[in-house]
């Protein structure tokens, strides 16, 4: 295939498309950030985000043919970005060149570059069908194993005597302090995919005791995608995401960030689910069915899910029937006595669907899902609670849409539960210029509004008791300036856990970013969010106080040369807590990523030191981790953190990766005091092992 019609050579062509890829890299790695700080997530598993680059990394996409849907699934072009390219297309016939797409509107060469790793023009056309016999002689499989572990001794992994097994049970670690990961994955181009996968985190069982089958956390499926009228579908485990988020969404999402793009959510509908974590999909049989501009949706997931059991009944057989739960448990861990209990305590049945009109310019859906839990959920009675979700049964409906008019894209959502509980969001996103976007997004999401499998933009985890203005912009100063920011004015109208009363607050967000030449990329953040928490001081009448945090962060990556990197970075915090001792943090992050060209081994280098009154002025850094991994760390106290990467093609069809990272504090004796982690020492390294077979 021909990746570019142009004269200079390959391997420029390679050189240009990889430091492309590079800074799309790093504004997935921003994101990433700001997720883990609003989720308070250090380590996860966000591959279900980034799986579609992965993906077209190794299989880009031929502009020529592209449909909708896929050039969606970049994430990396607006819908008025995409749908002035179909027109394009349907009026001049396919691109000579992928540089053809400057004579588009929004087009400009900073965006073809931003696309460039992932895309490319042919009229070469293979074709869409295809025998098994071509499937099984043509896919692809990959074997992908990993451990880690903390190496330092921590207080929960010993072995208890028998008193100490009746009267604390909870007291200590069931198994050992290794995590590990396996799965398997075959995929034939964007058509077939299977996979398996396992894994056991620190501290449980592995083949004894509670763990008699191995690992933990068991998933799976098979899926199909675009064949004849069959759009996907996936037996086994998936994730279901449409609309804005607030009818129905499965899985994590970008949320606000330094491209206004990224206030408008994109639901993918129906995708197989390929990561570890142990909560964030369903489990069935799911289909999406394509017929020119219709496309139908329908799901089933039942699956056992944990539970803090407060209310049971003893049946005939003896057995425990769970009645009554207090809240459902999303860790994941099952690693001592209490955890294990909870585990798969009741079961979890959800029906659902989808119908939508999609064509060039415009999408109308029209959602639905049906919850039913085996148990009650009966949370402890409180004054802020009394509007969340009770119950065993529960529905949630919703319209959404999306039209590009010209230069403007406008859409929304609208969705109710069954109690009558509404929540709303309408955004628009306009290209004024090539050099300049608005966007604009309101939301209002009542008191009472129950989903608990909603995922919209919002400063709360569920899309409730919310409401709030957000303006954004991006504009392109200068050939190597652009100028990000946005304002997020939001309300909480009602009580919640931490809030003794109705509050309101405040988001500021604004980032410039200068590229001068190929080899230099920096920016300048700055973000100022305003809140209200409950006073900390004793008093009769409980009453809310401003909570101020203020960041300051100046980002540099340079290539000094063909074969290393160096990325440096300087980041400022300031804590205005009205009725407690105010906070300062200051981190400096030093990375050296040493890559030679056209040889199949890279090395990662960071060195950060870190200063910070305390948790509250924590600063969140991403880190290079092993692939399908994250890793990033909140950074507190005093300290050092350095970590050392080695990733090694050994061949064309084997890699390692090995990653070893620790944590030195100064004013600390004693980490993580108290829980079963605790570590009595000043510092703390973690080993991270991964090999891949690919084959």
């Amino acid at each position: 295939m021909l990746f570019l019609l142009f004269s200079f050579n390959l391997s420029a062509q390679n050189d240009t498309i990889n430091k492309n890829s590079e800074q799309v890299d790093e504004q997935i790695n921003q994101n990433i950030e700001l997720i883990s700080e609003q989720l308070q997530a250090e380590e996860g598993d966000l591959s279900s985000l980034t799986d579609s680059w992965q993906y077209y990394k190794k299989h880009p996409i031929n502009l020529n043919k592209a449909s909708k849907d896929e050039l969606l699934d970049l994430q990396l072009l607006s819908e008025i970005q995409i749908t002035n390219l179909l027109k394009h297309r349907a009026k001049n016939g396919n691109l000579i060149t992928i540089y053809e797409l400057q004579s588009i509107d929004g087009f400009d060469l900073a965006t073809i570059k931003k696309i460039l790793p992932f895309v490319f023009v042919t009229d070469y056309f293979s074709s869409a069908h295809f025998s098994a016999k071509e499937m099984l002689k043509d896919g692809k499989s990959e074997l992908v194993f990993r451990f880690q572990r903390v190496l330092e001794h921590q207080a929960g992994y010993f072995t208890p005597d028998s008193i100490t097994k009746i009267k604390k049970p909870n007291s200590y670690y069931l198994g050992d302090p290794n995590r590990l990961f396996a799965r398997y994955r075959f995929q034939y181009n964007n058509n077939v995919s299977v996979a398996i996968s396992g894994e056991k985190d620190s501290g449980e069982e592995w083949f004894k005791g509670s763990q008699k089958n191995g690992f933990d956390f068991y998933s799976g499926h098979i899926a199909i995608r675009n064949i004849k009228s069959i759009k996907t579908l996936v037996i086994g485990d998936y994730q279901a995401t449409f609309g804005q988020g607030l009818t129905l969404w499965e899985g994590f999402a970008f949320g606000k960030s330094a491209s206004p793009m990224n206030i408008k959510r994109y639901g993918a509908g129906i995708k197989p689910y390929y990561s570890f974590d142990e909560n964030r999909f369903f489990r069935g049989v799911a289909g999406t069915f394509k017929l020119k501009n219709l496309e139908l949706t329908g799901l089933a997931s039942y699956k056992k899910i944990d539970a803090n059991a407060v209310n049971t009944d003893t049946l005939s057989n003896g057995e425990i029937d769970v009645v009554g739960v207090s809240s459902l448990e999303l860790g994941g861990l099952h690693n001592t006595s209490a955890l294990i209990q909870d585990k798969g305590a009741i079961t979890q049945t959800i029906f659902g669907g989808n119908a939508s009109y999609n064509n060039r310019s415009l999408h109308i859906g029209a959602t639905a899902q049906n919850m039913n839990l085996s148990a009650e959920l009966l949370k402890t009675p409180s004054l802020y609670n009394q509007f969340d979700y009770q119950g065993k049964h529960n529905f949630v409906g919703g319209l959404d849409y999306s039209v590009v008019f010209k230069n403007a894209n406008l859409f929304g959502e609208y969705s109710m539960s069954a109690n009558g509980g509404k929540a709303f969001c309408q955004g628009v996103i306009v290209a004024l210029d090539p050099k300049l976007t608005l966007s604009a997004h309101y939301r209002n999401f009542d008191r009472n509004f129950q989903n608990l499998y909603g995922n919209a933009i919002s400063e709360n985890t569920l899309p409730q008791n919310e409401q709030s203005l957000y303006i954004g912009m991006e504009a392109k100063l200068f050939k190597a300036l652009t100028l990000s920011a946005y304002i997020d004015q939001f309300k909480f109208p009602w009580l919640q856990s931490s809030k003794n009363g109705p509050s309101t607050g405040r988001d500021i967000f604004a980032q410039l970013n200068y590229t001068p030449t190929k080899k230099i990329d920096m920016y300048i953040r700055f973000r100022h969010r305003t809140k209200f928490e409950n006073s900390s001081i004793d008093n009769v009448y409980d009453y809310i106080v401003p909570y101020i945090q203020t960041n300051y962060r100046y980002n540099l990556s340079a290539q000094i040369t063909n074969d290393i990197k160096l990325k440096s970075r300087i980041e400022y915090t300031y804590v205005d807590k009205a009725t407690n001792t105010d906070e300062t943090g200051v981190a400096f992050v030093q990375d050296i990523i040493y890559k030679k060209m056209k040889f199949p081994f890279s090395v990662t280098l960071r060195y950060a030191i870190f200063d910070t009154k305390g948790y509250d002025s924590r600063l969140y850094v991403y880190e290079n981790d092993v692939l399908y991994s994250y890793s990033v760390p909140a950074l507190y106290f005093k300290g050092q953190r350095a970590y050392l990467m080695i990733n090694w093609d050994i061949t064309r069809k084997f890699e390692i990766w090995v990653r070893i990272a620790q944590s030195v504090y100064d004013n600390q004796t004693v980490l993580q005091q108290g829980s079963l982690n605790q570590i009595d020492t000043n510092h703390k390294t973690e080993l991270k092992l991964q090999a891949r077979f690919k084959f």
